[in-house]
């Protein structure tokens, strides 16, 4: 069973160990008072009670102590984690291990492993829950001269680390690295600015000066162009002077944008909606979506085909009543002398009375 102090407030713990020096603390005889004959001896073992009281009270007073102060318990549950660092600078056993600034556990053993440092890690089993497989680990100091301890991310997308799981570690530069850098800074600059003496500075700016004395005029003309163009743009002549100062080639700039945007936002719309077209033909949706995923349809299609074909087959053989009408010519001179027939008779009908008329009729047909 793990022990664990209890928690216990400032005053309560200076009240516990002033009633443990009140205890231990005994009443000097006077030199006026008589030994009391019938008081009788303390026992040695007294003694050694009170002695042993007294240290079992300063341990409880360590403890509490320490508990006020906001260290770790010793007894607290822990979970080891390990690290493994190309250089742990001056980190020791018993550096702290923080998160987000909150110490929640110490640095427990260091040994080497392949050329690196593997640091163990021993967390408070309360804020086990906070380290996760995608927690860094970091050594860190306090100020210049501070103590070094291993500072943990939260992490973000990883799971809760297991027991004596590997975190990964992330190398800080070195103090001494970086300060000699900034020595071997300090000293090229100093090289460089030593360099430049009066004459050195005379030799370089000699010949500027001459080349810009040289072609005065030049110059002149050439700032005096460049105020011209400034002035006139200034005014809002010429093509830039109307760019920079009309408001209305503003304008309408702002709005080819502003079209533009909207452009932009109906072909995302429509890419949206042909997106969703597209989704539901692959869902078999819709007669499309039936034609491009259903198979039956395209069976009876080709079924339908064939039987087509072969209709199409039999009329050109002639076969059946309608392929006899289209391939045999004797059917066709018989309707054609039919027709020739009913033709004349009613040519004789506009001669010939109704009688006489259905009685040629009839003659004409037998």
């Amino acid at each position: 069973m793990t022990l664990k102090p209890a928690n216990f407030s400032m005053p309560e713990a200076r009240k516990i160990i002033f009633n443990i020096k009140n205890k231990m603390r005994a009443p000097a005889p006077s030199s006026d008072s008589k030994p009391n004959r019938t008081t009788p001896r303390k026992a040695p073992g007294s003694i050694e009670a009170q002695i042993g009281l007294l240290v079992i009270f300063g341990i409880l007073a360590a403890f509490i102590l320490l508990e006020v102060a906001g260290s770790l318990s010793p007894f607290a549950d822990t979970m080891e984690f390990q690290v493994r660092f190309a250089n742990i600078k001056d980190l020791r056993e018993g550096d702290p291990v923080k998160m987000a600034g909150m110490t929640i556990g110490q640095v427990g053993s260091m040994t080497l492993d392949e050329g690196m440092v593997r640091v163990t890690l021993a967390i408070d089993e309360k804020h086990h829950a906070s380290v996760r497989t995608d927690s860094e680990a970091a050594i860190q100091f306090e100020g210049l001269m501070g103590q070094h301890y291993v500072s943990l991310s939260s992490g973000k997308q990883g799971l809760t680390a297991e027991s004596g799981a590997m975190l990964p570690a992330v190398e800080q530069p070195d103090l001494n690295s970086l300060m000699s850098k900034l020595e071997s800074v300090a000293e090229g600059v100093q090289n460089l600015t030593s360099s430049f003496s009066g004459d050195s500075f005379n030799a370089v700016l000699r010949p500027l000066g001459d080349l810009i004395e040289q072609n005065k005029d030049k110059v002149s003309g050439m700032l005096s162009h460049l105020e011209s163009i400034s002035a006139k743009i200034a005014s809002g002549e010429g093509t830039i002077g109307k760019l920079v100062q009309e408001q209305t080639l503003y304008e309408s700039a702002l709005a080819a944008v502003e079209q533009l945007e909207k452009a932009g936002n109906d072909i995302q719309v429509t890419a949206e909606q042909a997106k969703e077209v597209v989704g539901r033909l692959k869902e078999g949706q819709g007669t499309l979506g039936k034609l491009s995923v259903d198979p039956t349809l395209y069976d009876e299609t080709t079924q339908a085909m064939t039987q087509l074909r072969e209709i199409l087959v039999k009329l050109n053989d002639g076969k059946g009543s309608l392929g006899m009408i289209i391939n045999d010519p004797a059917l066709l001179n018989n309707a054609t002398t039919t027709l020739q027939k009913i033709n004349k008779a009613t040519e004789s009908i506009e001669d010939q009375g109704p009688m006489s008329v259905i009685g040629m009729t009839i003659g004409n047909l037998f």
